[in-house]
This record gives structure tokens, C-alpha cells and sequence, in this order.
């Protein structure tokens, strides 16, 4: 397990980055998510970046050594190498050779689940895979004949081989958009309920289906373990007002998490762009959790969100309080209401702080929203079925006459349409 400190690597203003021995424990983290034995984990200061190894010749023939006298089988460097790179060192060391990436993409291999999942893994894949058929293998380098099967005219085995990988991309592809427009239909449908969505993001790791169970009650996989959901999940969540709304379980972002996975899973990150709230979950405990809060704003931005903008359905979830030490926790309580009252602080595993939390997404949903209230007659049913398809019913009153009176919240929208049908 190397991790690469490009020393001489300049630092954009402001940008907050992790430590070298939490990404050593982070990428150590990583590899055991997929039951690799971690038999050494190490920092690597690197002055210049060598385009051919990465890692100048000394390095590489020390390293060398320490591979073959400890028998590893797979060496795994916390850092984009190139193809070339890989080659190189992949010969140099007599072992497989992984970047991040290519560990990022064998976890989620291995830990989706649903058929929309594995295509868009499988997508991301072989999007990373096409770039990387640079390398000796001799079976790379033979030509095929221009008569039968797959090879054209002077077809090399690489070049079918890309354009194999290339024709399974547009297949997925096309999958995917079928997928796409289900998830449409599906919000669609949801829109014609007044079920505001709320979604979860966060780091890896910060908590996020721990929460969503403690939330609904749900069994969802949790565990204390890197990207341990993937496939997204629903359910309906009743606030304390009596609205009920749709919580969404996604997966965790991290520390330069590769722009195809990004991509790939655009179909399912959909669900936070148009979530009408954002819960930011952060494991408050941890060491770097500002390093942490800084990726998932850059993914948010990514897909063209704005966290820092003021209108910015956004909530930052402080979790695993219960982790904190009494005064820090005083500390934060205090600081948190003076300068904050888009944060809640809370532990999902104990449950401290979730009325607080369920009170805050209440006044989120309900910010913009009216209250009516009207009776109806018993001939009026085509009407009352409209309001319960398109409006919230708080209560509802029948009296012996058969007359009903509704308290309602709706939408700005829906208030006008309702006035119309009513006037």
C-alpha cells in the first residue's frame, strides 16, 4: 500500500486536503472493504512525478525488493498512474499493480446490487479499462487476418478489443437512459403526491444508512465500513407536523472520487439534484472532517449544485456526537446557536438530536407552503379525491350532516388551483 506525496504539487487557495497518514489509513480502509490482507501501508514523498514510473528509479527498485522479499501479490497506489505507468511498474515490481481508481471500482464491483447498479459500475469500468489496453501482453500485439470473424483488415488484437469494450459502453449507455427515464416517470409520479424528497449525502463512511434506519426504521446495510451502500434506497418518513415525506439513502462520495463513477451514477445522483432537501451528513467526530466536507462540495458542485449559495436546500447533519467528548460537545452546541441554524448535531447510532433534526427538515418543507382550509359536501367527492391526490390533509372532519372539513397545507401552485375550483 503506497501513498504518493507529491511534494512539490502546488495547493489550490483555500482547499482543505487530507493529511498523508489519514489517507493511508483511508486507502488501508479501502482495500480491507474488499478482504485484502494489508501487509504494509506506507508514505512516499515524491519531488518530481517520472512520467514512465511515477516514483524515481531508486524507489522503484527499493520497493522492488521489499515486494518480492514479502511475497505481495498486489500493490495498490493511492494516486492516478497512467497506463504507462502501471506497465512499468507492474514489470518492475512482478506484481499487480492498482491506482485508487481502479481499487474505487473493484468495491463497487463488488458491492452493488441491483441490476442499475451493476451496469453503471460495469459502465464505469470499462470506461477506465479503454485506456488502459497499452500494455506488452503479447496477446495484444497479434493481427488478425481481414477474412472472418470479429478482425477487420489488418485488425491488431488491442483494436478489437477496444472496439469490443467501446460497443458494450453503447449498450450500457443505452441501458442506462432507459433508466433514467424510469427514474423521471417515478418523480414524476411522486410530484403528483405532495411528498417533498429528502436526500442523504456524505462522505463514506459519515453514517448516512445508519441514520436513514434509525429514521425510518428500515434495515438497510450499515456498517461501520467504506461505501457500504451503493444501490440507492426510499422510504416514506413522517415529520412531526404530520407531513410525510420520501428519505433517500445514496452513495457515499470521497476523496477524489473518479470523474466516470461521477458519470456513471449521474442516474441515481439525480435523486439529490432535484431533492427538495439536502441532508449533508458528517461524521463530526472525525479527525479531518472539514477534508471531508470539502469533497462532497466539490461533488455537489459537480452536479451543479451550489452549497454555498444562501438558497441552498441544504442541512448539515453533525453525526456521531456520541463520539465526541462532553466539552467538545458543549462547545459545539454553543457555537452551532449563535452562528448556525442550518445544522443540527446528532448521533444516529444513540438518536440524540433527531427531534431537532426532524423539527429542521419539517420547517424546510413547509416553508413555502399554504394553509386552507375548506368543507365540502358529500356530492363534492371528485373534489376531495383531487385534494388528496395533489394536497397534504392534516385532519379531517366528518359531521353527522355528511359535510367534511379539511385542514390542508399545499404548494403555491396547487392553493391557485384549488382556489379556481372552488370559487
Amino acid at each position: 500500500m503506497l501513498v504518493p506525496v507529491l511534494t512539490r504539487q502546488a495547493r489550490r487557495d483555500g482547499e482543505t486536503v487530507h493529511s498523508p497518514e489519514e489517507r493511508v489509513t483511508e486507502v488501508a480502509g479501502l482495500a480491507e472493504a474488499i478482504d485484502l490482507d494489508v501487509q504494509t501501508a506506507d508514505v512516499v514523498r515524491v519531488p518530481n512525478a517520472r512520467p514512465a514510473t511515477l516514483f524515481g528509479n531508486g524507489k522503484v527498485d527499493e520497493i522492488a525488493a521489499s515486494v518480492q522479499a514479502g511475497e505481495i501479490g498486489l500493490v495498490v497506489v493511492d494516486h492516478p498512474i497512467t497506463p504507462i505507468q502501471q506497465r512499468n511498474l507492474e514489470l518492475a515490481w512482478k506484481t499487480k499493480v492498482l491506482d485508487r481508481t481502479g481499487l474505487i471500482l473493484e468495491i463497487f464491483g463488488r458491492r452493488a446490487e441491483t441490476r442499475e447498479g451493476r451496469l453503471q459500475v460495469e459502465l464505469a469500468h470499462l470506461t477506465y479499462q479503454r485506456g488502459r489496453l497499452v500494455r506488452s501482453w503479447t496477446h495484444l500485439e497479434r493481427q488478425r487476418g481481414g477474412f472472418g470473424f470479429l478482425g477487420g483488415p489488418g485488425e491488431t488484437q488491442i483494436e478489437t478489443d477496444r472496439r469490443l469494450i467501446q460497443e458494450r459502453i453503447t449498450r450500457i449507455r443505452g441501458e442506462l437512459e432507459t433508466v433514467v427515464k424510469t427514474r423521471a416517470l417515478h418523480r414524476s409520479g411522486r410530484a403528483k403526491v405532495p411528498y417533498p424528497v429528502v436526500a442523504l449525502v456524505g462522505y463514506t463512511n459519515a453514517g448516512k444508512s445508519t441514520l436513514f434506519n434509525t429514521l425510518t426504521g428500515a434495515d438497510v446495510f450499515a456498517k461501520d465500513q467504506v461505501f457500504a451502500t451503493l444501490d440507492p434506497t426510499m422510504r416514506e418518513l413522517a415529520l412531526p407536523s404530520g407531513r410525510r415525506v420520501i428519505l433517500s439513502d445514496t452513495v457515499g462520495f470521497i476523496s477524489n472520487l473518479p470523474t466516470m463513477l461521477v458519470a456513471a451514477f449521474r442516474a441515481t445522483l439525480e435523486e439529490v439534484v432535484n431533492a427538495d432537501v439536502i441532508l449533508h451528513v458528517r461524521d463530526i467526530a472525525h479527525a479531518e472532517t472539514d477534508a471531508q466536507k470539502s469533497d462532497v462540495v466539490d461533488v455537489l458542485v459537480d452536479l451543479g449544485l451550489d452549497p454555498h449559495h444562501a438558497d441552498a436546500p441544504i442541512i448539515e447533519v453533525l453525526n456521531k456526537s456520541d463520539r465526541l467528548s462532553a466539552d467538545d460537545r458543549v462547545v459545539l452546541d454553543e457555537r452551532l446557536a449563535r452562528t448556525d441554524a442550518t445544522a443540527v448535531l446528532v448521533s444516529a447510532l444513540a438518536g440524540d438530536g433527531l427531534d431537532a433534526l426532524l423539527s429542521l427538515i419539517d420547517d424546510r418543507v413547509s416553508a413555502d407552503t399554504i394553509e386552507r382550509t375548506v368543507s365540502l359536501r358529500p356530492e363534492d367527492g371528485a373534489l376531495m379525491s383531487w385534494i388528496f391526490e395533489h394536497a397534504h390533509v392534516v385532519t379531517r372532519e366528518t359531521d353527522e350532516m355528511g359535510a367534511t372539513t379539511l385542514q390542508l397545507r399545499l404548494d403555491p401552485q396547487r392553493a391557485a388551483q384549488l382556489d379556481a375550483k372552488l370559487s
